[in-house]
């Protein structure tokens, strides 16, 4: 766990710089002195739904299948005779005509749908098509960067370069440099410019080579990859849709106001994922290589660790997060219309504690040889979420959204954890799940007792540094984690070295 836990620290540090830069970008979408209304901001996000669906079409379901087989053809084959990935560009250039041609298609389809409430939606359709094609294209070389443990570079690229990016195009608008039109069109290339540096790294490193003839990997096991990869499609798609069906009902029933609102509180509940989404990246080699081996008590030691370390990250952050929003949107001088999404953000919020509770579950099942059973819990999910997604935003607007994911997602991964704990006897559960529960939930009410006559930024300080003091000091007075431990020993012998003369 230890190059794990490594890897995993770095790359969420790297992602929290990005999401504090994230931040930064949602004060200056959100501020009420600034030029963007929550329409302009809702469009923005419409491009990430748009592209990630469009990403699950035009990926072909190649990603898992290269983080999934490389350990094979890095065992028998040298760098230069691997010809995995390119097999995989070929699959993402065939997914780009795929992609190009489901674009053109539901053109008509946006038009009708959008016009009347969420006409920016229409205006500005053709440039969600390069801003596709540049996350399909960039997500394919990241699936392969995971394959070969750097992953700390495409999280970087992904979660913080990309949002560098976005922050100078805000800043231009605001300074009156360019129109909101010309920022759609730059918005639009962003990914484009991560996949080229990328890929220039991996070539400049020697990490990746595009061998033309068949080898002997690829003749030995095409017919479980190609199996593998269409039913990882058809997944791939259901979950793809699962996960962004709300924000297009939204626009359809509401208007772009209100998925400004409701990503608004999207994004401060997704803060709660930074962890989980590092400690995948850094995993899905490490868990496809102890498949391979058959080495059950690895994957199993990973899937309790995750479960317990994702728990309680979640947890410390969701407390501070939920403490401190309300007054958050007072001193930060956020339009007021963002406020009715505090419901929304308590109810998502569950959803990502829940989802991390359970771990690693989809990584550990994704890279295992039942990876079919994702696809399969993804139909069940689809089914489940589309009517209950519809029906409930019909009835309570974005707070029915909200509630259907909650709903949806804790079936969905009580699925998962039953298939592990049933085929594998993979339980991560124990006494030290529940005591890190009834931990947050104390140092949540003390917190909140204490610092009830404090407003504006006393208040949130004060709560920062009480919950946050009680959580770290509970974890350790009573070892929840294995991992908290090693990791102040860590930094003790760092410190220790750092201070040691280099005369001894």
């Amino acid at each position: 766990m230890g190059n794990i836990r490594k890897q995993t620290i770095l790359s969420s540090l790297l992602v929290y710089i990005g999401f504090g830069i994230g931040a930064v970008n949602m004060l200056l979408y959100s501020s009420q002195s600034g030029p963007f209304s929550p329409e302009q901001f809702g469009l923005t996000r419409i491009f990430f739904d748009y592209a990630q669906n469009m990403l699950a079409f035009g990926a072909l379901g190649v990603i898992p299948v290269i983080y999934k087989f490389y350990p094979y053809y890095k065992d028998n084959l040298s760098e230069e005779k691997m010809d995995l990935m390119t097999w995989g560009m070929i699959s993402s250039l065939a997914g780009l005509l795929l992609i190009l041609a489901l674009g053109w298609y539901f053109e008509g389809y946006f038009t009708r749908l959008y016009s009347a409430k969420s006409a920016l939606v229409v205006e500005h359709y053709g440039w969600m098509m390069p801003f596709a094609m540049g996350m399909l294209l960039f997500s394919v070389l990241e699936g392969f960067n995971w394959a070969l443990g750097k992953s700390v570079l495409s999280n970087f690229l992904k979660e913080t370069l990309l949002r560098i990016l976005t922050f100078f195009l805000i800043v231009a608008f605001y300074l009156g440099w360019i129109n909101y039109r010309q920022f759609i069109h730059l918005f639009s290339l962003q990914f484009l410019i991560i996949f080229l540096v990328l890929l220039v790294y991996l070539i400049r490193e020697k990490k990746i080579h595009f061998s033309f003839s068949i080898s002997r990997v690829t003749r030995k096991y095409w017919k479980k990859m190609l199996g593998m990869q269409a039913l990882t499609f058809g997944g791939t798609c259901v979950a793809s849709i699962a996960a962004t069906i709300d924000v297009f009902i939204i626009a359809g029933f509401q208007n772009l106001q209100a998925v400004g609102i409701f990503v608004f509180a999207q994004y401060a509940a997704n803060l709660i994922q930074v962890p989980q989404r590092s400690i995948q990246a850094v995993s899905a080699g490490v868990l496809s290589r102890a498949w391979k081996d058959k080495n059950l008590k690895e994957i199993n030691r990973i899937y309790q660790r995750s479960c317990i370390n994702l728990l309680l990250l979640a947890l410390f952050i969701f407390g501070n997060i939920w403490l401190n929003v309300s007054d958050a949107i007072q001193v930060l001088h956020i339009k007021n219309e963002y406020a009715q999404g505090l419901s929304v953000l308590f109810v998502l919020g569950m959803v990502r504690i829940i989802d991390a509770g359970t771990g690693l579950n989809a990584l550990v099942i994704n890279t295992s040889t039942f990876w079919k059973f994702d696809f399969y819990s993804g139909v069940i999910l689809l089914a489940f979420r589309l009517p209950l997604t519809y029906v409930l935003i019909r009835e309570y607007g974005i707070l029915g959204s909200a509630i259907a994911e909650l709903v949806a997602y804790s079936v969905y991964n009580f699925i998962r954890f039953e298939f592990l704990r049933r085929k594998f006897h993979m339980q991560p559960f124990d006494k030290f799940t529940l005591y890190s529960i009834l931990l947050a939930i104390v140092a949540y009410g003390i917190s909140f007792l204490i610092t009830l006559p404090l407003q504006g930024w006393p208040a949130i300080l004060v709560r920062i540094v009480l919950f946050s003091g009680m959580m770290i000091i509970g974890i350790f007075w009573g070892k929840l984690t294995p991992d908290a431990h090693q990791l102040w020993e860590v930094a003790k012998k760092r410190w220790e070295g750092f201070r040691k003369p280099t005369g001894e």
